[in-house]
């Protein structure tokens, strides 16, 4: 059978209601943000969320990659393992390479509206089968024992590519 190499990506929403620690440090740290940078785009500050800023301003939508600066570091804490998704056996698996920042909505006046968004693009896995609901996958690096992962496809996870 040939190989299918597979690579995944879970979308991790982070809000006013987030309760884990990394969780809120990132929306803090990112609304923060986003006020600092929004000041450089809208001077007069006549907007005050972020779908005003993006749709009157020009090169606003800079402001995605220019607060991603302000979580990288939060990222870096996670060792590369995707949070949230675990095996069949509730163990963290999924090792991630890149990452993308996304501001879903914002107000520069009220913190509660503002939610954010990480995508987590995993390395590339060899998907062996799918068992039930399971998908059955192993890294690429091949060892002796070559050990597999077996775990469901879960709301925000979603298979990326595929060779």
């Amino acid at each position: 059978m040939e190989k299918r190499i597979i690579t995944l990506c879970y979308r991790k929403i982070i809000d006013i209601n987030s309760t884990k620690a990394w969780e809120k440090l990132v929306f803090e740290d990112s609304y923060r943000e986003l006020k600092m940078q929004a000041q450089l785009y809208d001077q007069g500050q006549k907007h005050h969320t972020f779908a005003e800023l993006i749709q009157h301003i020009k090169g606003a939508e800079k402001l995605h990659f220019l607060v991603s600066g302000a979580i990288i570091n939060y990222l870096r804490q996670l060792n590369a393992v995707v949070p949230d998704i675990t095996n069949n056996i509730g163990k963290l698996f999924l090792n991630f390479k890149q990452f993308k920042f996304e501001i879903i909505n914002s107000d520069l006046k009220n913190i509660a509206k503002h939610v954010v968004a990480v995508s987590f693009y995993s390395e590339p896995l060899i998907w062996h089968d799918t068992i039930a609901s399971f998908l059955l996958t192993s890294p690429i690096k091949e060892t002796e024992d070559n050990f597999t992962d077996l775990f469901t496809i879960q709301p925000f996870l979603t298979i990326h590519s595929i060779k």
